[in-house]
């Protein structure tokens, strides 16, 4: 004779577990082999318990405190936050003006000098001018990145020469300020006792954006994706996927930035055509941003667990974006913010973008650095958080196995409930 047992669900253990402690307290409830029958029920039963049991793990975070000191907390806390997130964005939009904008004037005859002192005096600190022999040589900067633009001022012209693959909104405004020079000039000839001439003002855009793309606006948003993204593959390998040891874990997020960065150019390029530049070295620029962003995320949550989760997103996401300048220019912004910016991924990762797409890889190599530093203090993280695990990444003390037995889950002097665990198999002995 042969006897067979098989071990109840977990929902029915949940619920059993449930069931004994309203039993303890005196709540007549009959036979407990009765919950066996209706299995749909009791899941929503388990689910139910676990959402209110304070001895469950989705309360163990904040288990420490009182529900109502958990509620001020968030009532403080939560809206806190939002209003640094929107003060992050909403400072650095209000203030947008020129400062220090590297610009190139061509000539020195005393029309020039005497349009650019006034332009000086209308944006004091705004412009920073520098001398150029001729229009080729202010082109030349141009195409080298040196100077977002140049003027060439005659006596009956004003030439303003932009670049809008290097910022639409600095194009904008050389062209208003190339107007502004055009101004100055027969004040000072008027002033001299001589017909007002007429200025004619010209714009050129020496270095302009893709046709599929003329304002420029998938460069000005292509940070905020790929932060979104980085943040999620180090959440997804280093707190759900659970990669160890370390090397597994830097090799799954070189992987997966090569392949989302690959992604990424096929959207942008083959089904958008808003990047020009050459395939490899705007694959290359994708991808190294992606791993910047995702490897020193990762090595916070190697070192501070989900904590540092939340402080690299915060850092790369909410201030990385807010300071990129990526949809006007890092000298429009106020000075502290543009060079914040420029030592985050999100913010050397757009201007490398536009460098490897528009400019032929010049201007890269700072940017270039940028993200080979955060990328390699990111990979120290992670080895470094194998090691020296802070009590924040420490995860949650995990129950000794106990061997299985028919009573298991049943057990009422634990006092709490059992631990789900993969059904056994059936097992046989015979009589």
């Amino acid at each position: 004779m042969t006897t067979t047992y098989t071990r109840p669900s977990w929902a029915v253990r949940r619920v059993s577990a449930m069931l004994v402690r309203l039993a303890d307290l005196g709540v007549p409830l009959g036979s407990l082999r009765r919950i066996r029958r209706s299995q749909p029920v009791l899941a929503v039963i388990a689910t139910i318990s676990i959402i209110f049991d304070p001895r469950s793990a989705m309360w163990n975070t904040l288990g420490e405190f009182l529900p109502w000191r958990r509620l001020i907390a968030m009532l403080v806390v939560l809206p806190l936050i939002g209003v640094l997130v929107v003060l992050a964005f909403a400072w650095p939009a209000a203030r947008i003006g020129p400062r220090d904008l590297p610009v190139g004037v061509v000539g020195a005859s005393p029309a020039a000098q005497q349009a650019v002192a006034g332009l000086t005096r209308s944006e004091p600190g705004g412009f920073s001018f520098r001398r150029y022999p001729g229009e080729a040589a202010a082109r030349s900067a141009i195409e080298h990145r040196d100077i977002y633009g140049a003027f060439v001022i005659s006596p009956s012209r004003v030439t303003a020469l932009g670049a809008s693959a290097a910022s639409p909104t600095v194009a904008q405004l050389l062209t208003a300020a190339g107007q502004q020079l055009a101004s100055h000039a027969p004040a000072h000839t008027a002033a001299a006792g001589q017909p007002r001439p007429v200025i004619q003002v010209r714009s050129v855009d020496v270095v302009g954006t893709s046709a599929s793309d003329p304002r420029g606006l998938v460069l000005g948003v292509a940070p905020l994706p790929l932060t979104i993204v980085g943040v999620m593959m180090a959440a997804a390998i280093m707190l759900v996927a659970r990669f160890r040891p370390a090397w597994r874990q830097l090799a799954a997020l070189a992987v997966v930035s090569a392949g989302a960065g690959l992604g990424a150019y096929l959207i942008v390029q083959d089904f958008l055509g808003a990047l020009p530049g050459g395939p490899a070295a705007t694959w290359a620029s994708l991808s190294l941003t992606l791993l910047a962003v995702s490897t020193s995320t990762a090595g916070l949550i190697a070192l501070f667990g989900p904590v540092g989760l939340a402080a690299g997103a915060g850092l790369m996401i909410v201030v990385g974006n807010a300071f990129s300048g990526a949809t006007s220019a890092p000298q429009l912004l106020p000075a502290a913010a543009g060079r914040i910016g420029q030592w985050l991924p999100a913010g050397a990762g757009g201007n490398l973008l536009r460098s490897t797409a528009y400019f032929n890889g010049n201007g890269a190599a700072g940017h270039l650095s940028v993200l080979i530093i955060w990328s390699v203090l990111g990979l120290a993280a992670i080895v470094a958080g194998q090691r020296f695990r802070s009590r924040f990444a420490a995860g949650p003390a995990r129950n000794p196995p106990v061997a299985s037995s028919p009573t298991a889950g049943y057990d009422r002097a634990a006092g709490s409930s059992p631990v789900p665990g993969p059904e056994p198999a059936e097992c046989g002995h015979a009589a």
